[in-house]
């Protein structure tokens, strides 16, 4: 039996006998696309596990196969990879079946999980007549007065039962790694159903039987899971004594306070990526939104690992606003250093190197925007040339520098240039910029003239194509 670790306040880290590493978990449901809150809880874990040197599951809740597929599954793990999370491990509830049956025998024999045969129509009857008497809509507990010729006498009418746990109606407390100490009064609550008249599972039960056997220290959650928390500790001590620490974060939100919704597609890591936003944008967005720590860019993961604060998770809601995302996929693409974006400069055709991504990174609202440059670059470019402005290109075409063309080039040409025609400022810098690029504004000249060379730029200049 494990015991109850107290990772989660730094402070018992410094502590000369410290816990053993965490074990979290993310555990999607490969029943839609993930979208940013998801990958909010997805983060907190894994970032966390990585924090301390702990272990990150990747669980797919996927016992439900009327709505489950493989193809959600190979995008969750898309998803998650972009992000940049890797896995310790990967586990499937479809797979483990055998240890839920263990379980439920388990509860039948504690006496804690009976046989309720009610249809649907009938339950919502019944909730329906204790609203009106001001009541809550709590399960009676009616299949507990069943006698033993009852049971028998439902089933042959063709009625199979699902089966509920019975709570002890007792205050449970936790100390919440978030929202500091919780309690949930189960007697207010229905006894949960853990498996359907199908035999299948529900997630109430798959989960905690998970945790127990991953040895999972901390469960990191949305704050809407709070209730399911209290109805989980008690399964959780009926079958193992020992409950892990938890975590519910405050949930993101569209702008409009609407919450977010796998099945209606809000804001999914795949059309986020296929609009080009960068990993690394939507990771600090997603922790960092909804916290009293600043939304900035960061050129790793690791810069925010050592971020991560459950204390200063905020307790209202946090609005995930899409056009700021845009932005800090901007200033994310500044701080990248050219080690970080190399690969896939290449697979957009993009050469130039380091020189090239230092000269036009402070340009690019998406990545793919630096093939663009790299075209006005290799050219063939078409140069922007007004006609009161030839004599004047000719003249800076005949005085381009001579010999190697390092990172002064660019200043010894207007040096040279500026005396020589008698033009400054915009008359001077405008015309050479729509000559050499095309284009009326963009990274600096001094970066882009080496890269350009002195034969494109000598073309470009006399209105020849180069």
């Amino acid at each position: 039996m494990l015991p109850s670790p107290n990772l989660g306040d730094k402070r018992v880290m410094s502590h000369a006998s410290s816990p053993p590493p965490p074990v979290l978990r993310f555990a999607p449901s490969p029943t839609g696309l993930l979208h940013v809150g998801n990958a909010r809880t997805a983060l907190y874990n894994a970032l966390f596990a990585r924090q301390w040197g702990g272990t990150f599951i990747l669980r797919y809740d996927d016992t439900d196969t009327a709505r489950s597929s493989d193809t959600f599954a190979e995008a969750i793990a898309e998803d998650v990879a972009w992000l940049g999370l890797a896995p310790d491990r990967v586990e499937h509830q479809s797979r483990r079946l055998g240890r839920y049956d263990e379980a439920v025998a388990r509860l039948k024999a504690l006496g804690r999980l009976y046989p309720a045969y009610e249809t649907e129509e009938e339950l919502e009857a019944k909730r329906q007549s204790r609203r009106r008497r001001g009541l809550p809509p709590v399960y009676d507990r009616a299949a507990l007065k069943l006698d033993a010729a009852a049971r028998p006498a439902l089933e042959a009418e063709g009625r199979r039962p699902h089966w509920r746990f019975r709570l002890d109606g007792r205050q449970v407390v936790w100390d919440d790694m978030v929202r500091g100490r919780q309690g949930v009064d189960t007697a207010t609550l229905s006894d949960p159903v853990l498996v359907r008249e199908d035999g299948s599972y529900l997630y109430t039960l798959t989960s905690v039987v998970d945790d127990i056997d991953m040895s999972v220290t901390h469960v990191v959650r949305g704050e809407d899971h709070v209730t399911n928390t209290g109805v989980q500790i008690e399964i959780i001590e009926a079958l193992s004594g020992w409950v892990p620490r938890f975590g519910h974060h405050n949930l993101l939100v569209l702008p409009s306070g609407e919450g977010l919704s796998k099945r209606l597609g809000h804001l999914s890591l795949r059309a986020l990526r296929e609009e080009g936003e960068e990993s690394l944008a939507v990771a600090a967005l997603a922790v960092l939104t909804g916290t009293s720590l600043a939304v900035e860019p960061v050129a790793s993961l690791e810069a925010l690992v050592a971020r991560i604060d459950f204390a200063k998770i905020s307790r209202a809601p946090a609005r995930f606003d899409p056009a700021e995302l845009s932005a800090l996929t901007a200033a994310t693409l500044l701080h990248l250093p050219f080690e970080a974006v190399a690969n896939r400069l290449a697979g957009f055709g993009v050469g130039g190197g380091e020189g090239f991504w230092l000269a036009v990174r402070g340009n690019l609202a998406r990545l793919a925007e630096a093939a663009d440059w790299w075209g006005v670059v290799e050219g063939p470019l078409s140069p922007v040339v007004a006609p009161d402005d030839a004599a004047f290109l000719a003249q800076a075409a005949a005085l381009l520098p001579e010999g190697a063309w390092d990172s002064d080039v660019y200043a010894r040409w207007i040096a040279a240039l500026k005396p020589a025609s008698g033009r400054a400022g915009r008359a001077l810098f405008h015309p050479l910029r729509l000559a050499l690029t095309g284009r009326e504004s963009g990274p600096e000249m001094k970066t882009l003239l080496p890269l350009i060379g002195r034969e494109r730029a000598s073309a470009r200049l006399r209105g020849e194509p180069g």
